[in-house]
C-alpha cells in the first residue's frame, strides 16, 4: 500500500514556505519540482499557496490564518490532498488535517510513495517497505481508550492496550524482520562486492540527480538494456556491468538510483547497504542534467547525498547530459574543467566520455606495487585486511605485491614499495 491511492487521479494544493536564506524564486524552484514528483506519483497539482514567514509555526507550519486561508483555496478547486514542501512533523500534520478536512502530507510522503511504486527486487521493496514504516511509525493515529483490551478490576484499572499499542508494536516488529532480512542481503552483497574487488577490474558508479540520463548513458555505454523512463526515480535497484575503456581497461560500471533535494533521511538509512557500492567505487561519473533550469543546484544536492553516505571522497568526473537540448552545455562544461558535454540518446560526445574516465582512473589509481620479504607474512596479512590485493606473484627473495590501498594504507605500507626497497638496497650495499 502506498501512501497516494491510485484509483483516480488526485487533485493537490502545493504549499511553500518562503523563509531566511531561502529566496521566492528558490521556494517557487522546488515547488516545480515538487509538482513533477506529484505527477509521477499519480496525482495532479491545481493550485498553489506560497507564505512568507521568519519560522514555521509548532503547531499548524504555517500559522491558523494561513491555514483558514489554504482551505477556501481547497475548497475552490476541489482539492483531495494538501502537500507540503518541507517535513511535518506529526503533530503539525493531525492539526492540519482537523483544520483543512483533507489529507496533508509532505514532500517526504510524496517521495516514499514514488519508491514504494517502483521497487521491483526484493531487497528494494524491503527497503522501501521499511522507509516507509518508519516514517509511519510518529504518526499513528489511534482511539484512546475506546479499544481497551483489558477489563477493570483491582490491578488491572487502566485503560490497558490501546489499539493504538497494538499498532506501534506490530510495526515495531516488522521494522526489526525487515532490518533483519536486509542484514542478510547486504551481508550477501559484501560477499558479491569481495569477490569483484578480487579481479582486476575497477569499479565507475554512474550517480547524479533523478532523471539526469544514469540509465540511458548505462545503456549506451554498456548496451545493458536496463529500465528507461523519462520519470523521476524510474531505477531504484543498481545495475551493474562490464565496460571496456578505449585504452583497453576493464571497468565496472554501475547504475545507482538518483538523487533528489531534500532526500528523506528514512530512504538514506534504508538504502545505505545498495549506496555503498557508490562509496567503494574508483570514479564516480557525476551526470548532470544540462537542460535542467538549475543544474548547478542539483549537483549541490547530489553532492550533499555523497557527504552523507561516505562517497564525498570519491575520484569525481561531471558529465552535462543532454547536452542536445541544452544551449547552455558548452557554458557549463567551460565553468567546469576537466568535465564533459555528452548526449546519452544521441552518443555525442559519449568517445570522450570514455576517454576522459580512463584518464581519470589512471591520474587517480590506488594500485601501488610492494617488495615483501617472505618472513613478512604479518604484512601480507595485513594488506587482504585493510585493503585489496590484485596480483600476488614470486620475486627471486620477496613477493611481489600490486595492491589497491587507500591513502592511509598507502603510507602504512611505504617502506615496501619498490622505490623504497631500492634506497634500503642501495645503503646495505659494500
Amino acid at each position: 500500500m502506498t501512501l497516494i491511492e491510485r484509483s483516480f487521479r488526485e487533485r493537490i494544493v502545493l504549499v511553500g514556505v518562503v523563509s531566511w536564506p531561502r529566496t521566492y524564486d528558490e521556494v517557487e524552484a522546488s515547488l516545480d519540482e515538487l509538482a513533477l514528483l506529484v505527477d509521477t506519483a499519480g496525482a495532479d497539482d491545481v493550485a498553489r499557496v506560497v507564505q512568507t514567514r521568519d519560522t514555521p509555526d509548532p503547531a499548524t507550519y504555517i500559522g491558523r490564518g494561513k491555514a483558514a486561508e489554504l482551505l477556501r483555496v481547497c475548497e475552490r478547486v476541489d482539492a483531495d490532498t494538501v502537500v507540503f514542501d518541507e517535513e511535518l512533523s506529526p503533530a503539525q500534520q493531525r492539526n492540519l488535517e482537523r483544520l483543512l478536512g483533507r489529507t496533508a502530507i509532505d514532500r517526504t510522503a510524496v517521495i516514499l510513495d514514488i519508491f514504494a511504486q517502483n521497487a521491483r527486487s526484493e531487497e528494494g521493496r524491503a527497503q522501501v517497505e521499511l522507509a516507509l514504516l518508519r516514517y509511519r511509525l510518529p504518526r499513528l493515529r489511534g482511539r484512546g481508550t475506546s479499544l481497551s483490551q483489558q477489563a477493570g478490576g483491582i490491578g488491572t484499572r487502566g485503560p490497558g492496550e490501546t489499539q493504538l499499542e497494538v499498532d506501534r508494536r506490530r510495526i515495531m516488529r516488522r521494522i526489526a524482520k525487515l532490518e533483519s532480512e536486509l542484514r542478510q542481503l547486504e551481508a550477501t552483497r559484501h560477499t558479491q562486492r569481495r569477490a569483484r574487488r578480487r579481479g582486476t577490474a575497477r569499479s565507475v558508479s554512474l550517480v547524479g540527480y533523478t532523471n539526469a540520463g544514469k540509465s540511458t548513458l548505462l545503456n549506451r555505454l554498456t548496451g545493458a538494456g536496463v529500465l528507461v523512463g523519462n520519470k523521476l526515480f524510474a531505477t531504484l535497484d543498481p545495475r551493474t556491468r562490464r565496460l571496456e575503456l578505449p585504452g583497453g581497461e576493464v571497468v565496472l560500471c554501475s547504475d545507482t538510483v538518483g538523487f533528489v533535494r531534500k532526500l528523506p533521511h528514512q530512504l538514506v538509512e534504508s538504502f545505505h547497504s545498495t549506496l555503498e557500492v557508490v562509496a567503494d567505487s574508483d570514479l564516480l561519473v557525476h551526470v548532470v542534467d544540462a537542460s535542467a533550469p538549475a543544474p548547478e543546484s542539483q549537483m549541490e544536492a547530489v553532492r550533499a547525498v555523497l557527504g552523507e553516505i561516505g562517497a564525498a571522497e570519491v575520484p569525481e568526473l561531471l558529465a552535462f547530459n543532454k547536452a542536445d537540448a541544452a544551449p547552455r552545455a558548452a557554458e557549463l562544461t567551460a565553468a567546469h574543467p576537466g568535465s564533459i558535454a555528452c548526449a546519452a540518446l544521441t552518443g555525442e560526445g559519449v568517445e570522450q566520455l570514455l576517454v576522459a574516465m580512463g584518464e581519470a582512473l589512471r591520474a587517480h589509481d590506488r594500485t601501488v606495487e610492494l617488495l615483501v620479504p617472505y618472513e613478512r607474512g604479518d604484512v601480507i596479512a595485513a594488506l587482504h585486511r585493510l585493503g585489496e590485493v590484485v596480483d600476488q606473484r614470486d620475486a627471486g627473495e620477496v613477493l611481489e605485491v600490486r595492491a589497491r590501498l587507500d591513502e592511509e594504507g598507502r603510507r602504512r605500507f611505504a617502506q615496501f614499495t619498490a622505490t623504497s626497497r631500492r634506497r634500503q638496497e642501495q645503503r646495505t650495499a659494500p
